[in-house]
């Protein structure tokens, strides 16, 4: 696995296109995580979970971030 697909497969975008060059994944990428960091913050905020750590890992792991946020909250939503 290369750089790029690692990348690709880490942000979601090689789901959508695997075949993007390196300057055009990353500028989507870093446009793309800003969007999930701030949903990650959204989710953090309304279920009381930690507002400065979910929009870090959304910034950096992306959908993949969103993802583990909403089983989160959801799974304090049971507890509750």
């Amino acid at each position: 696995m290369t750089w790029l697909e690692f990348l690709g497969y880490l942000t979601g975008l090689g789901f959508v296109s695997t075949d993007l060059d390196m300057p055009t994944l990353i500028r989507t990428a870093v446009i793309v995580n800003i969007c999930n960091a701030i949903m990650c913050r959204v989710i953090a905020r309304n279920n009381n979970m930690n507002p400065v750590g979910w929009p870090i890992a959304g910034f950096f792991f992306g959908f993949w971030a969103i993802g583990a946020a909403l089983l989160v909250a959801a799974k304090r939503d049971q507890s509750a």
